[in-house]
């Protein structure tokens, strides 16, 4: 009959040097992950900012809501949009400046 024979632990490895593999992946996958998330993101978070605070009497945008209008008027915190016209009176909206999501081209809410 054959029987299995009793194994025996494996003496500890020789010199105990510190590994530096471990760290060095850590480190990797953290610029890795700059470099892919945060650093796009900040990059179109400045690109908004830039363009809520260059906005101007006239343009076209569209808000977080998908809301379409002209703006009308500006002041520090708000802006005023024209949405529609009811025969000859505008019809309008003041939202909050961080609601401007998009700065649309020229004549674009003629063609909606």
């Amino acid at each position: 009959m054959f029987f299995i024979t009793d194994a025996y632990a494996q003496g500890a490895a020789g010199g105990g040097e510190p590994s530096w593999t471990m760290p060095l992946v850590m480190l990797a996958a953290m610029v890795f992950l700059y470099f892919v998330t945060i650093r796009p993101q900040a990059k179109r978070a400045k690109e908004l900012k830039a363009m809520i605070d260059a906005l101007s009497k006239g343009d076209e945008v569209v808000t977080s809501g998908g809301v379409v209008g002209k703006v009308t008027d500006l002041s520090e915190q708000y802006v005023t949009l024209q949405v529609a016209s009811v025969g000859d009176k505008p019809v309008s909206l003041a939202v909050q400046r961080s609601a401007i999501q998009t700065l649309l081209p020229k004549g674009t809410m003629k063609s909606i």
